[in-house]
């Protein structure tokens, strides 16, 4: 009996994983709009697809949440080139948060601050870490708020897929016991 159910849960993981790996988010639509969009640091090109999103209009306000304490609007700046009106009206660098559900809460602060009880969030992750991402900001946000999925999209090696899978399941099951 015991066997089984190993089994049968080893099967259901090994499912789960496959789902998991093989239908990652995709970048947002291009008529979507928002007011906040919100980049979490920690891979290549997020901010790149943030401050592009931001250039187009598709957000008034832009969030780096993650961002290390020592970086400057000016280091902003530079990484981006010729937005520095962009950068200057518009982006809030984020030093607060340290890991996604962080992101999370330092993102609802924001918002808060910013006096926009309502309104659409863009949420702009790595396409395999927008699941974590987005069961965060749903937790945080509650109903309140729609968040708007726009994946960077990568080439994820099958160690990220693994990692990334196991972060998730873990999350879920310490809020699922109360941790």
């Amino acid at each position: 009996m015991i066997l089984r159910f190993a089994a049968f849960a080893l099967i259901l993981y090994v499912l789960g994983f496959g789902w998991f790996g093989s239908s990652l988010p995709e970048p947002a639509d291009e008529d979507t709009k928002a007011y906040a969009i919100v980049a979490l640091t920690g891979g290549p090109n997020r901010i790149e697809q943030a401050v592009d999103r931001l250039a187009d209009g598709r957000g008034e306000r832009l969030l780096i949440a993650g961002a290390d304490p020592l970086v400057t609007e000016a280091d902003i700046i530079e990484r981006l080139g010729g937005k520095a009106a962009l950068v200057g009206c518009c982006v809030d660098l984020g030093s607060e948060s340290v890991d996604t559900r962080s992101n999370a809460e330092e993102a609802k602060r924001w918002l808060d601050v910013q006096d926009k009880p309502d309104g659409d969030i863009w949420l702009v992750t790595s396409d395999w870490h927008m699941d974590r991402a987005i069961y965060e900001f749903e937790r945080v946000f509650g109903e309140d708020r729609t968040i708007i999925i726009d994946a960077v999209e990568t080439e994820p090696s099958f160690r990220i897929l693994f990692a990334e899978y196991n972060k998730m399941l873990l999350r879920r099951f310490g809020v699922l016991v109360g941790i």
